[in-house]
């Protein structure tokens, strides 16, 4: 048996001559691919605007300068996800203030949320960083009512769970990420998530006002748009309006994409196949399997299982080839962030931490393998 890993990505030929074609063409970077990506992405999502940037991390940052965060601006976010989500923030000055997450769904506590706007004086935040963990999609139409109560922006963080979708208070499907909520979302293309282009990320939105700033901040701040400029000295002529970056993503790596994008939906049915196997087997065991895990919404970029013997069961499978993760580290226990705003207990997020054990899951993972890591933790708990 072969090692498997917790995640990995797919190439195909298909996905090889899509490179190939861009490596023949004129443009490397800057070219016509770039804007294929986002429209083809915008409709896939469902939005009206999707900016591609270098990696998740970049999406996050622009996304969040573009929403307005300076020093001084608090922003309520889960300790339980990568700590790129609450770093954003950092990047741009604010303050990053966690919540703790419901048990259920692994992704924050709505009540808890809405708890500490109560009990804090008016204007405290600026907004909400809602996390669509392991693929489970925020029921993002009670963030947004919450949102609207206290005048808060919305940037959610998608990462895991294009595709994904939740059932809104109206009875319609709504996809993870696509403007109807939030102010802004953001998804990654490292190749462990659905779509892989070596790394990559997205910004989407509804609002052509944050839009245009995050196409202005990839690119230096710089803009040549003849309508745009303060000045103009001819067909050279460009002006730095803000202070940006170079979070571009070269046409190479948007024809990665442009092509895995085809095969989304059918990937996506995977992943949720492999995830009802692991619960049809699994069920019985002495683990704890996330209600979360049952919504038929969720993308599965994750599946993940709860056991009181998780550093055994890590190292059990390790030691048979089937290499597991911990998602994630609570991001309030890492030592910046311990420094910056001193110890915080979120009992949900530490109970889940302790506990939590990412299983193989990705399209190419084959029905034997599936049966190998199934039969491994039977055996596992068969010796304890």
């Amino acid at each position: 048996m072969k090692p498997i890993p917790y995640g990995k990505q797919e190439i195909i030929d298909e996905d090889i001559k899509a490179v190939v074609d861009v490596l023949k063409s004129d443009f490397l970077t800057q070219g016509p691919k770039v804007e294929e990506f986002e429209k083809k992405f915008a409709a896939y999502i469902g939005s009206k605007y999707a900016v591609t940037v270098s990696n998740g991390t970049a999406a996050l940052h622009l996304a969040a300068l573009s929403l307005g965060v300076k020093k001084g601006t608090k922003v309520i976010t889960s300790p339980i996800s990568f700590v790129a989500t609450a770093n954003c923030i950092e990047y741009c000055g604010g303050e990053v203030d966690f919540c703790d997450i419901n048990p259920d769904t692994l992704c924050l506590d709505i009540n808890l949320v809405r708890e500490k706007l109560e009990n804090s004086p008016k204007g405290t935040y600026s907004g909400i960083i809602p996390v669509d963990f392991a693929g489970y999609p925020v029921q993002m139409d009670e963030i947004r009512s919450l949102a609207n109560e206290y005048d808060l922006w919305i940037l959610e963080d998608s990462c895991h769970a294009p595709g994904g979708c939740f059932v809104d208070n109206k009875g319609v499907n709504q996809n993870c990420g696509n403007g109807s909520y939030a102010n802004a979302a953001i998804f990654s293309f490292h190749p462990v998530k659905h779509i892989a282009c070596g790394e990559g990320g997205m910004v989407t939105t509804n609002d052509e006002k944050v839009y245009e700033k995050l196409k202005l901040l990839r690119s230096h701040g710089i803009t040549k748009d003849s309508n745009k400029l303060f000045s103009n000295h001819g067909g050279w002529y460009y002006e730095m309006q803000n202070l940006g970056y170079n979070y571009r993503l070269p046409d190479i790596q948007c024809a990665l994409g442009i092509s895995q994008l085809k095969r989304a939906t059918f990937n996506i049915e995977k992943r949720r196949e492999i995830a009802k196997n692991y619960i049809n087997n699994l069920n019985g065991l002495p683990i704890s399997i996330p209600k979360s895990n049952y919504f038929d919404g969720h993308a599965f970029h994750l599946f993940v299982i709860l056991t009181d013997k998780r550093f055994e069961l890590y190292n059990y499978l390790r030691e048979n080839k089937t290499y597991t993760q911990i998602h994630y580290i609570p991001i309030h226990t890492m030592p910046f962030y311990k420094e910056k705003y001193g110890k915080q207990t979120f009992k949900s997020a530490e109970k889940y931490y302790e506990n939590c054990i990412s299983l193989p899951i990705y399209p190419s993972l084959e029905n034997h393998e599936q049966d190998y890591i199934i039969d491994s933790i039977k055996s596992f708990y068969e010796q304890i």
